[in-house]
């Protein structure tokens, strides 16, 4: 058995770590994100709450329950929404229902924002 190998010229690897590391070094630092709000709430009967916010602006809250329980066309029906600072400065926000008609966002910007209505429009389906 004839096993083959690459040699790597030590100026290649040299020049590819030169650049590792100058990617790194002009990488903008990690933001430190924090939780401000934390809820968990699950009856344990077929409905639940779920949210949470940030330092960053990003937020998410979630409500489900369970409709029809027992029957035969048993469903869970989640409304909810959630939202985010883009890197424009700009809020956006996704509300939501997902439910036995499927799920149905509607997504907004705040002030500033610069998606025109036809792209959320497509965006929300």
């Amino acid at each position: 058995m004839k096993f083959t190998h690459a040699i790597v010229k030590e100026p290649s690897f040299k020049l590819l770590a030169l650049c590792l590391v100058g990617i790194v070094a002009t990488a903008p630092p990690p933001r430190e994100v924090q939780i401000l709000k934390y809820e968990n709430v699950n009856s344990g009967r077929g409905s639940y709450k779920f949210g949470f916010g940030q330092s960053d602006g990003t937020r998410f809250e979630q409500e489900g329950a369970l409709k029809n329980e027992g029957q035969e066309h048993e469903s869970l029906s989640v409304r909810g929404q959630f939202s985010w600072v883009g890197p424009d400065g700009v809020t956006y926000t996704v509300t939501y229902v997902a439910d036995e008609d499927g799920y149905q966002p509607e997504i907004e910007q705040g002030p500033g924002g610069a998606l025109p209505s036809s792209i959320l429009s497509s965006l929300a389906g």
